[in-house]
């Protein structure tokens, strides 16, 4: 995920939480699925983790996904800017739904060393895979092996995306490179370390929320710590920014609108305490869970940090850049994947998912067609919690077949199943 606090939502869900290894055995059980795949799913995954890559720079794993998929006797296409691709898994010959269902991994790596004693750690220095999209990446060559061995009932697009880390997501190019082209829906799932293997979070509604990057650069003349009144003291308006910024908003916008600024790093002056320097920064981020406010603060963020700065005669340079909207599930979809999830692992394996602060560029997705994110548990249940985008962030590999199972069962449901008893048989 974009940012290391989309895991902050009350996974809500049960009483009790489900059995991992009975979870990972109806998994196994899921028809397609054999030791043979539960292992591939285990070295793609691996692979993957020793070799991340970052945003837009994932050629040796576009390069890698494709050699599966060919493998499969599927055709690519190569997204036009560099990495990622889709593949287009045709229908079964006497199959008569026309209407095309789209299954998406994110391919990229973080920024980050691995803090990790894993035997398949990372190899590259300065990138990893603490957000888990090495598993996504092999659930869903997982789901493409799956429906290689038992064409589907309607035409299924499987969406590899790159740079889902960087703001605002890649998702926006792959929109403009036509992946959704046609496409009638579209999944995806997240690997949630909070969330024990077979407890799967479904949640209609807005799922994620919204986020933006601020960077403010403030100048002024600067000048001696005696006469702050000959300059603009520039340390003191950085302060009042910091600390005064988020109220002003939080009277311009709907307060119900769950709106909320944070500063990451400031910086300003060396180490002289009689020095009001001439320069100073701050970046930081806002966030809301309402897609209205999301497409408002664009107008109101600038004005007020530099209204502010402006009080003490200092300059600031605002860069707002904008990045994704909330992922809004939809509710048709919501309940299609509620199914897929109970023909996989029964009606305990659906548990509830509340909508996080993080940001997802899913949500790109979402603005265009219906679509549905899901929350994968991947914690083991004993062992201690480890959060994404963590330097030592581990996950459960008994959730790959899971994951591999859910994108393959939601691509053969009619858009009417939801309602409907389904089979544990694809």
């Amino acid at each position: 995920m974009s940012d290391s606090d989309k895991n902050d939502a009350n996974t809500g869900g049960k009483n009790s939480e489900p059995d991992v290894d009975a979870a990972h055995e109806a998994a196994l059980a899921y028809d397609g699925i054999d030791d043979n795949l539960r292992d591939k799913l285990v070295e793609w995954r691996r692979h993957l983790h020793t070799n991340p890559e970052l945003s837009y720079e994932e050629k040796a794993t576009t390069d890698y996904v494709a050699e599966q998929l060919d493998g499969l006797g599927f055709e690519v296409r190569r997204f036009s800017f560099g990495t990622g691709l889709i593949c287009d898994v045709p229908a079964a010959d006497d199959a008569t739904a026309d209407d095309l269902v789209a299954l998406r991994a994110d391919i990229d790596a973080l920024p980050m060393d691995e803090e990790t004693d894993l035997e398949f750690a990372s190899t590259n220095e300065g990138a990893s895979h603490s957000c888990g999209h090495d598993a996504h990446t092999a659930m869903l060559l997982g789901a493409a092996t799956l429906l290689a061995k038992n064409p589907p009932p309607r035409p299924v697009r499987l969406i590899f995306q790159p740079a889902e880390e960087q703001m605002p997501g890649g998702a926006v190019d792959c929109v403009e490179d036509g992946a959704i082209e046609g496409v009638d829906r579209i999944i995806a799932l997240h690997c949630d370390p909070h969330r024990v293997v077979g407890d799967v979070g479904v949640h209609a509604g807005a799922i994620t929320s919204s986020n933006a990057k601020i960077e403010v650069t403030l100048t002024s003349d600067g000048g001696h710590t005696a006469r702050p009144h000959e300059t603009g003291d520039l340390i003191y308006a950085l302060a009042s920014i910091a600390t005064g910024a988020a109220q002003v908003i939080d009277r311009r916008i709907d307060p119900r609108s769950g709106t909320v600024m944070t500063w990451g790093s400031i910086q300003a002056g060396g180490s002289a305490a009689n020095v009001i320097p001439s320069k100073g920064t701050l970046v930081g981020t806002v966030r809301s869970a309402s897609r209205d406010t999301w497409a408002q603060l664009p107008d109101v963020v600038p004005p007020a940090i530099s209204g502010i700065a402006e009080l003490y005669g200092v300059k600031a340079e605002v860069n707002y850049v904008q990045g994704v909207p909330p992922v809004v599930n939809d509710e048709a979809c919501a309940q299609l994947a509620a199914q897929a999830v109970t023909d996989v692992l029964g009606e305990d394996g659906v548990g509830e998912a509340d909508q996080s602060s993080g940001g997802e560029d899913f949500g790109w997705y979402t603005e265009e067609i219906p679509g549905i994110y899901l929350r994968l548990g991947v914690w083991d249940g004993d062992s201690d919690e480890t959060d994404l985008h963590h330097p030592a962030f581990m996950l459960d590999e008994r959730a790959l077949p899971i994951g591999a199972a859910v994108f393959d069962r939601f691509a053969r449901l009619d858009r009417d199943a939801a309602s409907d008893e389904s089979s544990n048989a694809s």
